[in-house]
């Protein structure tokens, strides 16, 4: 379910690097991606989820 997704990339990821994790919101779901390989599905989090994996990779 990618499909009419607004897909960031994070603004310390480089132009050239196709090494990047994609982030797209919606109101009651983030959902996350490898930018190398499309075919394999997103995962879908809760804003919660999201926020707690945020504070820890920021520790």
């Amino acid at each position: 379910m990618n499909t009419g997704l607004n897909w960031i990339k994070s603004s310390y990821s480089g132009d050239n690097s196709g090494n990047c994790v994609e982030v797209a919101t919606c109101p009651h779901t983030v959902h996350v991606r490898d930018s190398k390989d499309l075919t394999v599905p997103a995962l879908a989090l809760s804003p919660a989820a999201w926020a707690d994996f945020l504070t820890y990779a920021a520790q």
